[in-house]
């Protein structure tokens, strides 16, 4: 099953400067081992333990997974995972 990733602009040199890659996995956890299976190092990137960094945003298609299951939110071919990283300051 092939996931669209969306990759934002701080994470693109470990994709090799790509803004969009292809991963698989039933769930948002899954997606991101896959990831780094292909791209060493961007799970660190994202992952902290078991949950996503508190400044790391994911949402499958537009919806935020920090409000469904986290990182076992369900994935479906075809669906398009975006990471963002949250914004701050003044």
């Amino acid at each position: 099953m092939s996931i669209s990733v969306l990759i934002p602009t701080l994470l693109r040199p470990l994709t090799k400067g790509e803004k969009t890659v292809q991963a698989q996995g039933n769930c948002v956890g899954e997606v991101i081992d896959h990831l780094d299976e292909q791209f060493p190092g961007i799970k660190e990137k994202l992952v902290s333990g078991d949950a996503l960094h508190r400044f790391v945003n994911v949402y499958v298609n537009d919806n935020d997974v920090r409000f469904a299951e986290g990182l076992k939110t369900p994935i479906q071919s075809g669906d398009s995972l975006t990471v963002l990283p949250a914004v701050a300051g003044g």
